[in-house]
């Protein structure tokens, strides 16, 4: 397991001061990657391996949004993996212990030379240690699409949404998403599958739709053929 102690900065608050859906998502981000860099198998190692990860689906609950100033600890660990597949939890606790938010993720790893995804090398496969999974109801990582959608405005994806895989960042999708939400909605739980990545200059065509407690939004291309599905629920 690894686990870094950070406190909520006002950079990372919405506008009653509690820490953003976005901000969460960014840490655990930030924690798997820092956890990969102190075994040495980060960036640099990926990059000379042509060797990308990218993620494929979270599943994120949300019990509490801590506020401004607080002090919390995010963890991070991998559970499994299975063939070219990593799976990996997240939590972030406030200083007395409490889970705040915690998270499932499904990651693949991707030869940037074939353009497929890679089996696990063994130097990867022997510098991380498996923890047990953490105790949640994991859904599919498939998110159903339902019939009836409603098309909105198109837009394009900017260099500020690019990451160093050269594509939109698994997080600015969620943001993207978060537009369509129904004023004061609270998101207590998300998912979002990726299928394909969008780049720079590609036009993004959102089409969304209400289901009792969940905003479902389909950020597709001009076909309608999925770049990332996200499922927000929640209330008002």
């Amino acid at each position: 397991m690894y686990s870094f102690d950070s406190r909520i900065r006002y950079s990372e608050v919405d506008k009653d001061g509690r820490i953003t859906l976005n901000a969460i998502l960014d840490y655990f981000q930030d924690a798997s990657f820092f956890h990969s860099e102190d075994l040495g198998v980060g960036l640099q190692f990926l990059t000379e391996q042509q060797l990308a990860w990218v993620l494929s689906s979270w599943q994120i609950e949300i019990k509490r949004y801590p506020f401004y100033g607080e002090h919390v600890k995010i963890s991070t660990w991998p559970y499994d993996f299975k063939g070219f597949l990593g799976f990996r939890n997240f939590t972030m606790e406030a200083s007395g212990g409490e889970v705040l938010a915690f998270a499932n993720s499904i990651w693949t790893l991707l030869d940037l030379k074939k353009g497929r995804p890679a089996r696990i090398i063994p130097e990867m496969a022997e510098a991380y240690q498996l923890s047990p999974q953490f105790p949640m109801n994991c859904e599919s990582r498939k998110i159903e699409l339902p019939k009836e959608l409603q098309p909105r405005k198109s837009f394009p994806v900017h260099k500020y949404h690019i990451d160093t895989n050269q594509h939109v960042n698994n997080g600015r999708y969620v943001g993207m998403a978060q537009e369509y939400l129904p004023e004061d909605k609270t998101v207590w739980k998300m998912r979002a599958e990726y299928r394909k990545a969008a780049v720079y200059g590609d036009i993004i065509y959102p089409y969304t739709t209400e289901q009792e407690e969940k905003t479902i939004v389909n950020l597709a291309d001009k076909e309608g053929n999925p770049y990332a599905i996200i499922e927000l629920e929640g209330n008002k």
